[in-house]
């Protein structure tokens, strides 16, 4: 067996495990966290575990450790045993790029100077339809970036649920699985007009928050409704650099929004930015038409109206979004929870404009990814 990093020496106290490669890495292992991920304690079909944390040792004690080919063989005082794969302990403590390619953030901060078809994952439905290779860097690229792009989609009803189901689940909300962006008389949503969109991200008011957005472009206008695209989580880094203080006040503060109509009132509570526990940007949740009045006065309510304005400001400066305009028969999917979408006015009484949107579950198309990735692995390549 070949290992990406050959073994040095391996030591252990009744506590710990000590692996030392001979690059020079060294990597300490606690012994309950060897114990809780002993092979021989998960289901081997499903890898799930067969035993909780309360059910082993408070604090298991090593007798001894032993490198053996490729691996090393634990013992503990009450003579259960383990071996784990150097390679596999040298990923976990060692390779800072152990998450799945497609959950590397490709930040894009400069919108203005990218093109979708250059800079943004672009294929046709068909392609996507018959090569998993291409399927696969497409979604990958989709996860990276928040956004890609399709073209050869049918102008018909159900041609962007047909072409979604490739990549993930689509969700019903109170529109039904679809629902058509168009301009009507006494629009319930001001999507629904032909009034200009500021950038925002859909539907905070709902729990969950829809994960994905796509939207297919059955009739384009040739006079304005051009589409806007940010990058949100480049958005929210930014204003972390500039302005910590209105970044801290955005990250702390649950901002109510809500939405009503005559078959749905909706409401939920969030913060603008979302972080992960060791402070990542995650989400962000700007939607100004959905939020319901704040339930603060005095300094608090102050402070919030000082971050939120500088957050929405930056969201107005050229520089940071992308404008372009979908043609007939052209497809976006983006991610809801990052990338903020807009669009310039147009006259619907001069012109029609027509595009039909669903929402996908964020989970799905990170599963549909991961599972093509699994199966391309297991599948050897086809030479020409």
């Amino acid at each position: 067996m070949k290992l990406r990093r050959p073994l040095s020496h391996v030591s252990s106290t009744p506590d710990s495990l000590t692996v030392e490669w001979t690059t020079g890495e060294t990597a300490e292992f606690a012994s309950l966290w060897l114990r809780d991920n002993r092979a021989g304690d998960r289901d081997p079909h499903s890898g799930q575990r067969l035993v909780d944390i309360a059910d082993l040792p408070e604090r298991p004690v090593i007798r001894s450790a032993a490198a053996l080919q490729g691996s090393v063989h634990v013992q503990w005082d009450d003579d259960c045993t383990a071996t784990f794969e150097l390679d596999w302990l040298a990923a976990r403590a060692l390779d800072r790029n152990l998450a799945a390619p497609e959950r590397h953030v490709r930040a894009w901060p400069n919108g203005s100077a990218l093109s979708p078809r250059h800079d943004f994952a672009w294929t046709t439905l068909d392609e996507l339809r018959g090569s998993p290779r291409i399927k696969l860097d497409w979604l990958t690229r989709l996860l990276q970036s928040g956004v890609s792009f399709l073209s050869g989609v049918p102008a018909t009803e159900n041609a962007i649920l047909d072409a979604m189901y490739l990549v993930g689940l689509v969700c019903e909300t109170n529109y039904g699985w679809v629902f058509d962006v168009r301009a009507v008389p006494q629009p319930e949503n001001l999507a629904y007009s032909d009034l200009g969109l500021g950038l925002h991200t859909d539907n905070p008011y709902r729990e969950p928050v829809p994960g994905f957005q796509a939207l297919h472009t059955l009739l384009s206008s040739p006079d304005g409704g051009d589409s806007l695209f940010a990058d949100g989580f480049a958005l929210a880094e930014h204003l972390r650099r500039v302005d910590p203080k209105s970044f801290a006040v955005l990250t702390q503060t649950a901002v109510p929004f809500s939405y009503r109509s005559k078959d749905a009132e909706l409401y939920a509570e969030r913060p603008l930015i979302q972080l992960s526990c060791d402070g990542r940007v995650t989400a962000v949740h700007y939607n100004n038409r959905s939020v319901a009045p704040l339930p603060w006065h005095g300094h608090d309510a102050t402070e919030f109206y000082v971050a939120y304005r500088r957050f929405a400001k930056l969201l107005r400066e050229p520089r940071f979004q992308m404008n372009f305009k979908l043609r007939d028969g052209d497809l976006v999917l983006f991610d809801n929870q990052r990338i903020l979408h807009g669009r310039t006015a147009f006259s619907s009484a001069q012109h029609g404009r027509h595009l039909r949107g669903c929402y996908l579950t964020r989970d799905s198309v990170y599963s549909k990814t991961a599972q093509l990735r699994r199966d391309l692995k297991s599948t050897p390549e086809v030479l020409p």
